[in-house]
């Protein structure tokens, strides 16, 4: 036995198209495009890349987008009265502060300063309380992306056990929430495992739909999962390799070559959850323009 692939670049692919034709719709009505306003603080490799990957989508689907970029050594009352100057321009769809922030900034208090409705990342409290109960607000982008993945699939999730290795309140934690509170595709009894879990191996071998975002390079191996588990590994590693070219390679959180051949369905890394994020930043940026989710 050998793992389907759970194509996530494809059905990315299929999701940002789905989008371009909603945002040329939007125009056709007589409205302006959606406007996505990016802040960069720092000169941090890995965020400049990232920026520049969701800048480009944005061009892709026709969304209007600027980058910001700021010095790391600005102040947090600079930065969130930057901020505040963005929530109050109407021009403004959404706004997105790349993270990971220097350590003089407060993340909780940057996320907080963005208006909610205008927060399409998912992150904000309001966003983040009404995702618990099940209302409409904007989701965190990677644990969405997930989810769509399940559906377009039309991998089961209703009634089976998933389990969630990875608690952050970026990824972790909303997917805990989506998988086992949404009632259009949900209703998965779930458990959140972390780094401090005891005996991790006694919750994963048990798993129907096993989700991993522990940051910890092949933390996932065979022996730990069942026979027909559903993988869905959201971890991004650099590993060094001098047989590559850029000196490294991607892996993920999961023992790729070795679960597979237990697994019913995964997802590679790369290609896999990755694309899906950036996607549902768009689809997100597009549902801030309509004002669909938070009408005025």
């Amino acid at each position: 036995m050998s793992a389907e692939i759970i194509d996530g670049k494809m059905v990315a692919e299929l999701l940002r198209n789905r989008v371009k034709e909603d945002v040329q719709q939007w125009c056709d009505k007589g409205n302006r495009p959606p406007y996505l306003q990016v802040i960069l603080v720092g000169d941090d490799p890995a965020s400049i890349v990232y920026t520049g990957t969701k800048t480009k989508a944005c061009q892709q689907v026709g969304i209007q987008t600027e980058t910001m970029v700021l010095q790391d050594t600005i102040s947090e009352k600079e930065l969130t009265q930057i901020i505040q100057s963005c929530n109050s321009n109407d021009k403004i769809d959404g706004i997105l502060v790349q993270m990971p922030l220097p350590s003089h900034l407060s993340q909780h208090t940057v996320i907080e300063t963005i208006d909610h409705r205008k927060d399409v990342d998912g992150f904000h409290p309001m966003n983040v309380g009404r995702l618990s109960l099940d209302q409409p607000c904007f989701k965190s982008c990677t644990p969405a992306g997930v989810m769509e993945l399940l559906k377009y699939y039309s991998i089961p999730v209703k009634s089976q056990y998933a389990v969630v290795v990875g608690a952050s309140n970026i990824v972790g934690s909303p997917m805990a929430v989506m998988l086992s509170r949404e009632n259009s595709f949900g209703k998965a009894t779930t458990t959140i495992c972390h780094k401090y879990t005891r005996n991790l191996t006694a919750h994963t071998i048990s798993a129907d739909i096993l989700i991993v975002a522990a940051g910890q390079p092949n933390l996932i191996k065979a022996e730990m999962v069942k026979q027909g588990v559903v993988i869905i590994d959201i971890g991004i590693n650099r590993i060094a390799d001098e047989t590559h070219e850029k000196g490294y390679r991607l892996v993920g959180d999961v023992d790729f070559e070795s679960v597979r051949k237990k697994a019913s369905w995964i997802t590679p890394v790369p290609g896999g959850v990755g694309p899906m994020t950036v996607a549902m930043l768009m689809k997100n940026t597009l549902l801030a323009a309509k004002k669909s989710l938070y009408p005025k």
